[in-house]
């Protein structure tokens, strides 16, 4: 069994900003294995289903980004998840609009969301599935830039890296990191 988390923050105000990035694709997993029933746990919402026979617990933290740790602990608990199997989706400021990166462990770049999980859980040896929304325009402040909705182009690039991360998410679980990587 794998939890897949994606990031994000709750609310209709939040919806689709590039802050929500894990949300989005927690959401397109969902579509693409049929999850269509949804409850309240441990702070989250959750949905369950599988893919090609491997169980999977989809989770969209409903504490704001910056506590999403405790949410993912009392989950991991619950569903007797270690570290291993915790794949965590989110928005990556380092890495440009529309890339999909993944990686095992390393550090929270500053990210809030991954600061709380890692604190939280005692460790950073987890999946990261890193979805690229670049560095906000000129003097924009950060926290402007990721709250809010991608327009034209940019928009574009972010629903095309919503549908990789959820690929590569999916592919992650069947194949492993190394082929996911590739």
């Amino acid at each position: 069994m794998y939890l897949i988390v994606g990031l994000g923050n709750p609310g209709d105000k939040y919806a689709h900003t590039r802050h929500n990035a894990g949300f989005d694709v927690v959401d397109a997993i969902a579509e693409e294995i049929g999850v269509r029933y949804w409850k309240s746990e441990c702070g989250a919402i959750t949905g369950k289903g599988s893919f090609r026979g491997t169980e999977v617990v989809l989770a969209k933290p409903q504490s704001f980004m910056n506590t999403s740790g405790g949410p993912v602990k009392q989950l991991m608990s619950a569903y007797k998840v270690d570290p291993e199997h915790l794949i965590v989706i989110h928005d990556e400021l380092d890495i440009d609009p529309g890339t999909v990166r993944v990686k095992f462990g390393g550090g929270h770049a500053g990210h809030n969301g991954l600061r709380s999980i890692c604190d939280k859980t005692g460790t950073r040896d987890w999946f990261r599935m890193r979805i690229g929304i670049g560095r906000p325009p000129g003097r924009m402040d950060v926290a402007d830039y990721v709250l809010s909705l991608p327009k034209k182009e940019a928009a574009e690039e972010f629903e095309h890296a919503v549908v990789r991360g959820a690929e590569a998410t999916l592919y992650l679980v069947q194949n492993g990191l190394e082929k996911t990587q590739q």
